[in-house]
């Protein structure tokens, strides 16, 4: 095999391959033996067939391609080999010439790694705003807390606004009932919308015992888009009743003694959840200041590819929840040019961090354990909800276990560019990473 290889871009090349034909006899053979136990032909044993047979019956042709098919991605890789190329991506394949008997000529336009001179991370100053937590936020901790914590009581009145009711529904179009259309004794928040449209406002005013109706618009089924009239009665109306804000609020509600210590303990959540915030404000200012410093390019081929993949990603999750684009489309009032704009940005900007980390990985020649890539498996297949070795497995096969080593190897890389860039906050404070190292073993135990 003979290879030339032309920069076309700081991150694309072309090889130019040529192979003669006698480098393909292994590849021909194969593809001989692969067709020969295919083919069934009378009087020969399958995996028999001889080849003289198989041209007549499949035709040469087809077995030259074939061999072609295999032998083209084991040239690609002994050409990136010999040029010592780091590829990223799928190449593209031009067969430029050939005919039985002759050399294989052909073209592979393939994304390479770009050289980047990295900056020192010493030299990155990032600022983040500045940690401030307000009473009121607390109380807004307090108050859920307080909710969740809330029973119910029967009431001799007519229902309002937070009130719990139990009703009965029945729909009809022009009089003749819904499918699906009457339920009773649903247990209903007046005013969280979370059933009919216009039936908050009916139920308010409406005491245990009294019915009414209201004009709604059907969603779905065979009445879709139609105007049902719906009657409802109220059953019972019963209030919200929230416990009192004491001591003995605190130890029905959580671990410590007295109010005071409550909230201490809220305060404390939630200043650890600003930190974190404040760490990864400071993370995403310190990537793009590097990935400018070094004027990373994005190579398209592989921006394409990622495009490509989180849009079909975006079409899947759609899918589950029994929506299609062109509807979240109208919903969010964008055209698909809009969306693929929005993608091709996010995309280029994500490939760009993971080139500079890459290279960063490399600089400082960054290992990853057994133990920490068993760790990422761990915790990926939990969010999955997966055992690990199912969703190993599953990895291997799909030939994904690579990128996920990858990502591991670029997250060590971006924590030790954290360790040596300086925080500060918008009131001239450092910030340290020590918070995050707390905030993320407290989730970690929370987690467990």
């Amino acid at each position: 095999m003979k290879s030339t290889v032309e920069t076309l871009s700081p991150t694309r090349v072309r090889l130019a391959i040529e192979v003669p034909f006698v480098e393909l006899e292994p590849s021909l053979k194969k593809a001989y033996r692969e067709i020969g136990q295919q083919v069934q032909v009378p009087g020969f044993r399958k995996g028999k067939v001889p080849a003289a047979v198989i041209d007549q019956r499949v035709g040469r042709g087809t077995v030259l391609n074939e061999a072609v098919q295999e032998a083209i991605p084991q040239n690609i890789l002994a050409a990136v080999r010999e040029h010592d190329l780091k590829t990223l991506g799928r190449p593209e394949v031009e067969i430029t010439e050939f005919s039985d008997g002759d050399s294989l000529n052909f073209t592979a336009e393939v994304d390479v790694r770009p050289e980047i001179i990295l900056p020192d991370p010493a030299t990155i100053e990032v600022t983040v705003d500045e940690l401030q937590i307000d009473d009121s936020e607390i109380d807004e901790q307090v108050k859920s807390l307080r909710e969740r914590f809330a029973t119910l009581k029967t009431v001799e009145r007519a229902a309002q606004e937070g009130d719990y009711v139990q009703i009965d529904l029945n729909a009809t179009v022009d009089g003749e009932d819904v499918p699906g259309g009457s339920a009773s004794n649903i247990s209903h928040e007046v005013g969280s919308k979370q059933l009919l449209p216009g039936l908050d406002e009916a139920v308010v005013g409406l005491a245990a015992g009294e019915s009414t109706t209201f004009t709604t618009q059907l969603v779905g089924g065979d009445f879709a888009g139609r105007d049902a009239e719906v009657a409802v009665t109220v059953r019972t109306v019963k209030e919200k009743e929230l416990p009192e804000l004491d001591d003995d609020f605190a130890q029905m509600a959580s671990e410590f003694d007295t109010i005071g210590e409550l909230r201490d303990d809220l305060r404390e959540r939630v200043t650890r959840g600003k930190r974190v915030e404040q760490i990864y404000a400071a993370r995403d200012k310190a990537l793009e200041q590097l990935v400018a410093a070094a004027d990373v390019p994005a190579p398209e081929g592989v921006v394409r590819e990622e495009v490509a993949s989180r849009k079909q990603a975006m079409v899947d999750q759609l899918e589950r929840i029994g929506a299609s684009l062109e509807e979240y489309l109208a919903a969010e009032e964008k055209t698909e040019e809009q969306i693929d704009a929005e993608l091709t940005e996010a995309a280029t900007e994500g490939v760009k961090i993971q080139l500079l980390l890459d290279t960063l990985a490399d600089a400082e020649d960054v290992q990853v354990t057994d133990d920490e890539f068993g760790h990422e498996i761990v915790h990926r297949a939990q969010r999955a909800g997966m055992a690990p070795q199912q969703y190993y497995d599953q990895l291997v096969r799909s030939g994904a276990a690579g990128a996920v080593f990858g990502d591991v190897r670029r997250g060590k890389a971006l924590a030790s560019v954290m360790e040596r860039i300086k925080i500060k906050d918008s009131a001239g404070n450092e910030v340290t990473l020590d918070a995050l190292r707390a905030a993320s073993e407290a989730e970690h135990d929370h987690e467990h």
